[in-house]
């Protein structure tokens, strides 16, 4: 078993070499400069890789990358596999990064609140109180309680 502080390394290696090589050495129209890598893991035997990425566009373009990257895979392993240098290079496999989407649905969550939030100071705004303003109970004075005793 490899250390984390290797597999982080060589995690970090490959999302380096994947990000150049798409950049630059794939000549695919599908990839071109849509695609991001977001992130990348590596298993504790250094055996597979998990490449996150994410595509600037439409569920078109979301699908053509992942096809592209797809038919990408065996180039780009042979890239990392010269980059890293170790004895067997790691299997790849790209996964869609969730956090756009995830992202879009907080803002969109958020845009209700704050539109509940407006709708509630529109209506509360000028109303008073139901009941009086000092709405906790006081003890009655000595005076008034004294008045009904004969002196």
């Amino acid at each position: 078993m490899a250390d984390n502080a290797r597999a982080k390394r060589l995690a970090d290696l490959i999302r380096e070499v994947v990000a150049q090589k798409l950049q630059r050495g794939i000549k695919d129209p599908r990839l071109g400069t849509h695609v991001t890598i977001t992130d990348t893991r590596v298993t504790g035997d250094l055996r597979e890789a998990t490449i996150f990425y994410t595509v600037y566009g439409d569920d078109e373009d979301r699908a053509a990358a992942a096809a592209g990257l797809e038919s990408a895979k065996g180039v780009l392993r042979s890239a990392v596999g010269q980059a890293a240098g170790v004895k067997f290079t790691p299997s790849l496999a790209f996964v869609a990064d969730a956090l756009p989407d995830n992202a879009r649905a907080i803002e969109d969550l958020l845009d209700k609140a704050r539109m509940s939030d407006a709708k509630v100071r529109e209506v509360s705004a000028g109303a008073d109180f139901a009941g009086d303003a000092d709405p906790y109970k006081k003890p009655e004075d000595a005076d008034e309680t004294d008045g009904d005793a004969p002196a």
